[in-house]
């Protein structure tokens, strides 16, 4: 597979297969498909639409939109002029959706009005209102009621034909390489989201390393994952609009859709976290789905149990995984493909030719072999900084330009690194970093409840998930309080099991005691 030149820009590879393989397929979901010609062109539309209504170089451009074909064009189009694109994810509740605004303050938001039966009609209003700067609000389709000052997508779309081409030329050599191109937020100790910037070349970068890595040709991959999150837009659609392949959508993960999926469309990178492949895997029937057109299988966000890793070797032998977090925009370690399964199991493989990667202890003095220690890397890839956070930008280097990534890991005498645990309490479930203190707070804020602690617990299909110990007025019920986090959180935030408590366990300095609450929600003695 041949693959293009570094480019400038991450939209530059829509035009750069427009010209060399027009006709292929770049986006599919369901019977529609779109040529990368029909990308390029609907990409250089948008962009027009964008600067005809006054989009400049670092404005904030909003998205909220599950996961398909349009999502990406708005992407591109965005960041191909010099804005600095955000995606919503339609799971958050209203309140989530306003701090990310708020915070961003985007200029224009292009959305969807409803999905499945949720109408998002209140939430644009409240974010309207949240964000006096967000001063335009387009639909992807339908017709908006005029009440509520939302465009249509195809008036929004005519109103750029009056930009000519050297214009869009002219807004797209002024940006591009260190510039920021994306927001993705994430959350901190604190556990209130910041935003972290990313751009061009770190992208770019990434997908054309990840091919390199993890090459496969003809390139089809499957995205479920949500638009908000790094591992849909660099880990999945970066990659593959990078190789010219076609990208297959499925806007609502469905265990059994997925699989045939798969055999349908051809797949053949595979690339999930394990709590999915775990579902995908536990079927009855799996033996039926045809999934020989898979050429490798690669996961993240989570170890993979040895046993699923045997399974899914039987499947194709080719295997690999990595580490990264949102603030490296991609993987900064890898495992090429292989069947070694004492490699795939325990460790992250080996750091990018181009990535630094060191493991310290304390005073940041760095560690032998064997030495468990927090991760800290120095390369292109790493943030540009958090969102108006200076403070929270300077905390995360050391002085010399590393990293902090609060991850505790060891490398193994043949150089690959093993993760050993977190120093932070953030968990992940399903993939999905959740971080204690967002969800406490939140709970805190039900009138009956006075103190929350949240603490980790092992799962056998989300690898972890979050136990609530709660001290109420004794008014409300642990049901009640898991309903209310319903109300306020995404799914995957929402704690497993709520317990209420007449008193939590104290640290000699007046601080909840988690060790003590996680051996509790471990079940241990």
């Amino acid at each position: 597979m041949l693959l293009p030149p570094h480019l400038p820009r991450i939209s530059d590879y829509a035009a750069w297969h427009a010209d060399t393989r027009p006709d292929s397929v770049a986006l599919t979901l369901g019977a529609a498909r779109w040529t990368y010609k029909d990308m390029a062109g609907a990409v250089d539309d948008l962009a027009k639409a964008l600067l005809a209504a006054g989009v400049k170089k670092g404005n904030r451009v909003a998205t909220l939109q599950t996961p398909r074909p349009e999502y990406f064009i708005v992407f591109l189009a965005a960041a191909s002029v010099g804005a600095i694109w955000l995606g919503l994810n339609p799971r958050y509740r209203r309140a989530e959706l306003e701090h990310i605004v708020r915070d961003a303050e985007p200029c224009l938001l292009i959305t969807r009005l409803e999905i499945e039966d949720r109408s998002y009609a209140d939430d644009i209003s409240a974010l309207k209102r949240a964000c006096p700067s967000l001063s335009r609000v387009i639909a992807f389709s339908g017709d908006p009621n005029e009440s509520d000052d939302i465009e249509r997508m195809e008036d929004f779309l005519a109103a750029g034909k009056g930009v000519s081409d050297e214009e869009l030329s002219a807004a797209r050599a002024a940006c591009g390489g260190r510039d920021p191109c994306a927001i993705v937020y994430t959350s901190g100790s604190t556990g209130a989201p910041k935003g972290a910037l990313l751009c061009h070349e770190a992208i770019a970068a990434s997908g054309v390393e990840m091919n390199r890595a993890w090459p496969v040709d003809p390139y089809r991959a499957l995205n479920f994952f949500p638009i908000n999150h790094v591992g849909c837009l660099v880990d999945v659609s970066t990659p593959c609009l990078v190789a010219g392949g076609n990208m297959i959508f499925m806007e609502h993960f469905d265990v059994r859709e997925s699989l045939k999926l798969i055999e349908r469309e051809r797949i053949t990178l595979w690339g999930s976290v394990p709590s999915t492949f775990q579902m995908q895997l536990s079927l009855d029937d799996l033996a039926s789905f045809d999934l020989s057109s898979v050429q490798l299988i690669v996961w993240a966000g989570a170890a993979m149990p040895a046993e699923l890793i045997e399974k899914l070797r039987n499947i194709c032998p080719r295997l690999g995984t990595n580490y990264g977090l949102t603030e490296t925009t991609t993987a900064v370690t890898l495992v090429e493909p292989t069947a070694d399964l004492d490699i795939l199991a325990k460790t992250v493989g080996l750091p990018f030719a181009q990535v630094e990667v060191r493991i310290v202890g304390e005073n940041d003095r760095i560690l032998g072999v064997n030495e468990p220690g927090e991760i800290q890397t120095r390369s292109l890839f790493n943030l540009l900084g958090y969102w108006r956070r200076p403070d929270a930008t300077a905390e995360a280097y050391t002085h010399d330009g590393f990293l902090r990534t609060g991850d505790i890991a060891e490398q193994r005498p043949d150089g690959r690194l093993r993760i050993v645990g977190r120093l932070r309490e953030m968990y992940k479930s399903g993939g999905y970093n959740v971080y204690p203190r967002e969800v406490e707070e939140t709970i805190e804020r039900h009138p009956s409840v006075s103190l929350a602690a949240v603490v980790a617990a092992p799962d056998p299909l989300w690898q972890e998930v979050g136990v609530a110990y709660v001290l109420t007025d004794g008014s409300s019920s642990p049901e009640e309080l898991l309903n209310y986090c319903r109300e306020h959180l995404a799914n995957f935030k929402i704690p497993k099991r709520i317990y209420i408590e007449e008193s939590l366990p104290l640290l000699p300095i007046g601080k909840v005691d988690k060790v003590e609450l996680k051996r509790r929600a471990a079940g241990l003695p």
